[in-house]
């Protein structure tokens, strides 16, 4: 069984929280002592009804203000499939939290209220579902019995966001009309909506194709760990275990190491203990190769006629997470896949503002949750794909040094 990793963004008070209680909740995914308690935090509420919001909202200081105010990550799953939901606030300060929700993320639910339509935050969140080139948006209308389930409010929001999408670029949209504090559409079609004839939420969930989101063509394996049990029955074993983040191995295969560019050849690959002719993305295994070559964690494996781009200088676009600002001449550790480098920050290049796109030149530093485009030298040779060809080879994150924080995450261009 797979697993679809998701996030919900939406402005304050569109029902993220709601929409995520209503899927646990209607999916029969909450445990009964836990139903329980929210009953009795909600037995007060006058019309009765079980607040699902707070399934989500654990704090009581987010209950207290009514928003959320951190990335909730809840799980559930149904017969044909697992899911990991990430539930991310909609406050602009909060941008480094939906970065940090949507960076592993194959979808997005960006919830519209019904009765506001497509507004700056909308545009905001859909701007970094771009920029994190998530594979799929569901662009959820909720709050449709607020607005009687007009379909000429729908139609009219879905204009607005398809003229949004295709400035943006976004692929795979769809659109769904709901209602998360009535149920409607989250699992059970609604007979109030008999204009709408798509799938409802928790049935595309269920079924979007994730097949073709794994990159296939392009091999990279990162070296996790160096197996050598040095053993008297295993006296010349020398293993290389890791993750295929991407493409497909075969034994025979001609292969560089990267950064050292040393050449090799696949003699043998294990998965789960067994022998096997090929492995592929996402598949971890153990792999083998003909020559005695110098091999290290952090290294990458790839086919011969397909090399990645290996620099020591690099453009990134970086959300920005400390509270610290980040000065060019700062110094850090750069993480991509299991390979950690020393670097500096050479430049600031520019501040993208979230909301237009438009860009400060030239700034001095970067905030809390700014987006940047910056210059990065790191002290060794790195092997990596532009963030937009392979996310899962394009991706990094910045660490502190001292403290081993992540300061900011990465999308080398």
């Amino acid at each position: 069984m797979d697993i679809l990793r998701f996030i919900t963004a939406g402005s304050v008070d569109d029902g993220k929280s709601t929409l995520i209680g209503r899927l646990l909740y209607d999916s029969k995914s909450i445990m009964i002592d836990h139903l329980e308690a929210i009953e009795r935090q909600t037995k007060n509420r006058d019309d009765g009804e079980i607040d699902l919001a707070l399934l989500t909202d654990g704090l009581r200081a987010e209950r207290e203000q009514g928003i959320t105010i951190d990335v909730a990550y809840k799980y559930f799953s149904t017969p044909k499939r697992k899911f990991i939901i990430a539930d991310a606030p909609g406050h602009i300060q909060y941008t480094r939290n939906m970065v940090t929700g949507a960076s592993n993320s194959e979808l997005i639910i960006i919830l519209v209220d019904a009765r506001h339509g497509v507004i700056e935050q909308t545009r905001r969140h859909s701007i970094i579902a771009s920029l994190l080139n998530i594979p799929h948006v569901v662009v959820a209308v909720n709050k449709m019995d607020l607005v009687e389930y007009s379909e000429e409010v729908y139609n009219n929001i879905l204009k607005d966001y398809d003229s949004l999408a295709g400035q943006l670029g976004l692929k795979n949209v769809t659109y769904i009309p709901i209602s998360a504090l009535n149920g409607d559409n989250i699992v059970d079609a609604s007979q109030l909506l008999p204009w709408y004839k798509g799938d409802t939420l928790l049935n595309y969930l269920e079924n979007v194709s994730l097949a073709d989101d794994i990159n296939l063509t392009n091999a990279r394996f990162p070296v996790q760990y160096v197996i050598r049990p040095q053993t008297e029955q295993l006296h010349d074993y020398r293993g290389y275990a890791g993750k295929v983040i991407s493409g497909i191995y075969k034994v025979g295969d001609a292969v560089t190491i990267l950064p050292s560019g040393e050449s090799s050849r696949i003699s043998m690959i294990e998965l789960g203990g067994k022998k096997v002719k090929e492995a592929f993305a996402p598949q971890s295994v153990v792999i083998h190769l003909r020559h005695d070559v110098d091999v290290s964690r952090g290294d990458v494996i790839v086919k011969d006629e397909d090399i990645p781009l290996i620099e020591q200088q690099i453009e990134v676009l970086l959300c920005w997470m400390d509270n610290k600002p980040l000065i060019a001449g700062n110094k850090y550790l750069l993480q991509i896949n299991s390979s950690r480098v020393r670097c500096v920050v050479k430049t600031i290049d520019y501040k993208l503002n979230v909301n237009t796109l438009e860009k400060d030149l030239s700034p001095d530093k970067a905030g809390l949750n700014d987006i940047i485009r910056a210059t990065i030298k790191t002290a060794q040779p790195i092997a990596y794909d532009s963030y937009q060809k392979l996310r899962v080879n394009g991706g990094a994150i910045l660490i502190d040094e001292t403290s081993n924080v992540t300061v900011g995450a990465c999308m080398i261009q």
